[in-house]
């Protein structure tokens, strides 16, 4: 196995991307073969599989094992949950999320996808383009996945025809282009056999794009999230209440987007307090700045109540506050969600009552219609949500920040995760109907 050093490693750069589709598509297979040509998987782990796979009768070793590694989905031969893995080639580090390809597992895509710069849709050359496949093209659309991957897969079985590969190539860019997708790359491969995913496939000259891991490495990735809107969900409020530090009061989280600076002007959401920031702790030391993604203990200038829940933002580019939250919505739970529905929303450390007031569409997945007013989202649906809460959200649209424009919507009853939401993010919708008073208590 090659190594890569400290020095290469410190100048890549890092891409987090997801895996999706269908049941025995093989992305697991997919992810294996990444690992196991980019020389990726430690030799323990390799003798491993082929401990499993000889066991089994298996020729050669099964790489989806490498992936699969609960023994309760090695037991059934599929993935059920998100198998995150990391690895490196010289030219960039990855965080891969290996997510299920069943649909009652669909709630896992969301959760990959969630945080990824790019994400690989397979496709079984055989079965061409299927529901599964454009539902989970709506949700990279939803979720604002810079980049897509086709990867049409098994071409060994379909002979490497390249007209099989065009025609599922053309239906699928048709329809992730009219979701609003900004960028499919169709790829021809056989994870199987090792076809376009590291090495360039001698089968299928026709082809002259990148592999699947050329691709990966160069695909161009923006982490520039330091100049977005500034925002601070606060996490805990310290007091240490030390001899030492007898004042001390801190207001530690991690930061969602943007940077903040020493003296910055700085409005505490939702109350709409104002002051400074006086100091800015990381990891134990003073700085005078700190961006996304740090974890950091800010202290103010004034002694105001802030407290877990609250947002911290620049004076100067705060969000509005709202009690009235339109969003797209996936749904993940079992149960279904209607008009009416009591709900808990979780918007960053925030969690407060609320009600679902309306549900003005739901997608149809096959040929991207809405059907007005539903009445309720059952598992896997695609809608659109009006929701009332109990207090005030400092929320921002889904386009603006990925962090501070989502939600879920929590079941209080069994504190089950119901949906997943995009705030502002829309299919053109029909007119709502009008709001019914809810007359048990929860009625905002």
């Amino acid at each position: 196995m090659s190594t890569i050093t400290a020095e290469e490693l410190s100048a890549t750069t890092l891409l987090r991307f997801a895996t999706a589709g269908s049941v025995d598509d093989g992305k697991s297979t997919l992810v294996g073969r990444l690992l196991h040509d980019s020389k990726s998987v430690l030799t323990d782990q390799l003798e491993a599989v082929e401990r499993v796979s000889a066991s089994r009768g298996q020729e050669g070793p099964d790489l989806a094992l490498l992936t699969d590694g609960l023994r309760a989905e090695r037991e059934q031969g599929i993935t059920i949950d998100v198998a995150y893995r990391y690895f490196a080639t010289p030219r960039r580090r990855f965080i891969l999320a290996d997510t299920p390809g069943h649909v009652q597992y669909t709630r896992n895509m969301v959760t990959g996808a969630s945080t990824a710069e790019l994400t690989v849709v397979l496709v079984d050359a055989r079965n061409g383009v299927v529901e599964q496949t454009r539902r989970h093209a709506a949700i990279a659309a939803l979720l604002r996945v810079p980049h897509v991957v086709l990867a049409v897969n098994k071409m060994d079985l379909v002979d490497y025809r390249e007209s099989v590969f065009a025609a599922i190539a053309e239906e699928f860019t048709a329809y992730a282009l009219e979701l609003g997708v900004p960028e499919v790359t169709a790829i021809p491969i056989s994870a199987l056999a090792g076809d376009n995913v590291v090495e360039p496939s001698a089968n299928m000259d026709w082809y002259g794009g990148p592999t699947v891991l050329e691709h990966l490495e160069t695909v161009p990735v923006s982490h520039d999230l330091a100049h977005c809107h500034a925002r601070l969900p606060v996490q805990y409020v310290i007091r240490p209440q030390t001899t030492e530090h007898p004042d001390y009061r801190g207001y530690a989280g991690q930061i969602a987007a943007g940077t903040f600076r020493v003296g910055d002007a700085v409005t505490v959401l939702p109350s709409g307090r104002t002051t400074t920031i006086s100091g800015i702790d990381l990891l134990g030391e003073p700085v005078d700045a700190a961006w996304t993604t740090q974890s950091v203990t800010v202290l103010l200038t004034d002694d105001i109540d802030v407290s877990r829940g609250d947002l911290i933002v620049p004076s100067k580019d705060a969000p509005a506050t709202t009690q009235d939250v339109e969003a797209t919505v996936c749904h993940v739970a079992d149960q279904p969600l209607a008009v009416g529905h009591r709900v808990l929303i979780k918007h960053g450390t925030r969690t407060v009552k609320a009600i679902v007031k309306d549900i003005p569409s739901r997608l149809t997945l096959d040929d991207l219609s809405l059907h007005p007013h539903p009445g309720q989202l059952v598992a896997n649906d695609i809608g659109r949500v009006k929701i009332r809460t109990a207090e005030p959200l400092p929320v921002d649209a889904y386009a603006d920040s990925r962090r501070t424009g989502s939600f879920i919507l929590i079941d209080p009853a069994d504190g089950t995760t119901l949906t997943a939401g995009m705030v502002g993010e829309s299919f053109a919708s029909p007119e709502p109907v009008k709001d019914e008073s809810d007359e048990d208590g929860w009625d905002f």
